[in-house]
C-alpha cells in the first residue's frame, strides 16, 4: 500500500477547464470518497491518477514516485494501480476464475487456492470459481472485479461509481463488503460516488468537488458536522437553514434560541441545523403545523410549517407519526452551526432530497 499525493493538478479540454490546482493527499492504507454531482471534475482526477489521461499542470505521487507531471509519466500498465469502472468490466469469455486470475503473474494463474482466497475475501463462494460473468448478479460481477483488482497486491486501487448500477439492498451488500475487503488488505483506495450517504459510510475521508477544485477535505463525521460552507453543507445532507441574530455566543432565531457550535461575531448570522435535530413533541417547543409526512420505513421526514410560513423538515423515527394537519411543538437538540449573513448557496427554507 502506498499513499497518493496530488499537487496543483489542472486539466482542460478544449477552453473549457475541468479541474483547477486541485491538492490532495490519500493516506497510506486508508480510502477516500471524491463525492461531487455529474460533471464536477471527480472521474477525470481518477483517470489522470491512473495514467488514462495526462494533466496539464501539477504532479500526482504514488509512494513518493512521480507516476505523471513534472515532465514525467509512467504509462497506466507500470502504476501499480487496480482499477474496478463502473460496470465491473468483466471478460465475457473468462470464468470467474479467469476474471480474477488475470492480472497475476502467469505462474499463479492456476492457482486454485489464491484464486479462492480472494473470492472469500470479497464475500463469494469458491463455487462460483467457474461460472461465467453472465451468470452472476450485478453485485456479484462488482465484486469479481474487486477482487481482481486486488490480485496482483496494487499499490492503490481507483472505483470509479462501482455501486450506481445495482438496486438499493445489492448496493448495500456490496457496498459493505468492497469495504471489508479493502480493509482487510489495507489497501489505499480512492472512491468516486456522487452518493452522500455512499460516501460518509465508506470513507475515511471525502474529499467534496465542487467546479474543478476541492471545496473541503475532512472525514465524514466533520464534514456533516462542520462543512465549510452552506453549499457543501447541504450537498452532504439535508439542511435546514434559518436567518438570526447572534449574542454571545446563541443564536435567536424562528426555531427558538439556540447554542452555537462554534464562535461567531454578534449580529445577523445564518445558521444550520439537520432534520435529525428537529424532535417533535406535544406540547414543548416552537409552534408548528405538520404538512406532509414521508415515511421510509427505518424513520421518516416531517414538513412543517411554522408560524411565520417558513418550511423545514424534521427527521423522526418511523413510529408513532404525526397526522398531516396536526399541530406540534419543536423542540432543537444540539448546537446550530453558524455562516455569515450574507453566506450564499441555500435559500432559509431546508430543501427536502430523496432518502
Amino acid at each position: 500500500m502506498s499513499a497518493l499525493t496530488v499537487t496543483g493538478l489542472a486539466k482542460s479540454y478544449g477552453r473549457t477547464p475541468v479541474l483547477t490546482g486541485v491538492d490532495l493527499h490519500v493516506p497510506a492504507g486508508t480510502t477516500t470518497a471524491l463525492l461531487g454531482p455529474s460533471g464536477c471534475g471527480k472521474t477525470t482526477l481518477l483517470r489522470i491518477v491512473a495514467g488514462f489521461d495526462d494533466p496539464d499542470a501539477g504532479s500526482v505521487e504514488l509512494g513518493g514516485r512521480v507516476v505523471a507531471g513534472a515532465g514525467r509519466g509512467v504509462p497506466a500498465r507500470s502504476r501499480g494501480i487496480g482499477y474496478v469502472p463502473q460496470e465491473g468490466g468483466l471478460f465475457p469469455h473468462l470464468s470467474v476464475a479467469g476474471n480474477v486470475a488475470f492480472g497475476l503473474p502467469r505462474r499463479l494463474r492456476r492457482d486454485r487456492t489464491r484464486i479462492a482466497g480472494l473470492l472469500a475475501l470479497v464475500g463469494l463462494d469458491a463455487a462460483l470459481a467457474d461460472r461465467a460473468p453472465h451468470q452472476l448478479s450485478g453485485g456479484q460481477q462488482q465484486r469479481v472485479a474487486l477482487a481482481r483488482a486486488l490480485a496482483p497486491e496494487p499499490s492503490l486501487v481507483l472505483l470509479d461509481e462501482p455501486f450506481s448500477s445495482l438496486d438499493a439492498a445489492l448496493r448495500e451488500d456490496t457496498r459493505r463488503a468492497v469495504a471489508e475487503a479493502l480493509r482487510a488488505t489495507g489497501a489505499t483506495a480512492v472512491l468516486v460516488t456522487h452518493d452522500q450517504a455512499e460516501a460518509l459510510s465508506t470513507a475515511d475521508q471525502v474529499a467534496v468537488v465542487r467546479g474543478g477544485t476541492l471545496a473541503q477535505l475532512a472525514d465524514p463525521r466533520t464534514l456533516y458536522r462542520e462543512p465549510r460552507d452552506l453549499d457543501v453543507a447541504s450537498f452532504v445532507g439535508e439542511a435546514v437553514v434559518l436567518d438570526g441574530a447572534a449574542t454571545g455566543g446563541r443564536v435567536a432565531s424562528e426555531l427558538g434560541e439556540l447554542a452555537l457550535g462554534r464562535p461567531c461575531p454578534d449580529g445577523p448570522v445564518r445558521v444550520l441545523l439537520r432534520p435529525e435535530q428537529l424532535r417533535l413533541s406535544a406540547g414543548a417547543g416552537v409552534p408548528a403545523r405538520v404538512r406532509g409526512v414521508d415515511f421510509y420505513g427505518h424513520d421518516a421526514r416531517i414538513e412543517l410549517e411554522l408560524a411565520s410560513g417558513l418550511r423545514v423538515s424534521a427527521r423522526t423515527e418511523g413510529g408513532d407519526l404525526p397526522a398531516e394537519g396536526a399541530e406540534v411543538g419543536v423542540v432543537v437538540a444540539g448546537p446550530a452551526v453558524p455562516f455569515p449573513a450574507t453566506a450564499p448557496g441555500v435559500p432559509r427554507t431546508s430543501e427536502p432530497t430523496p432518502a
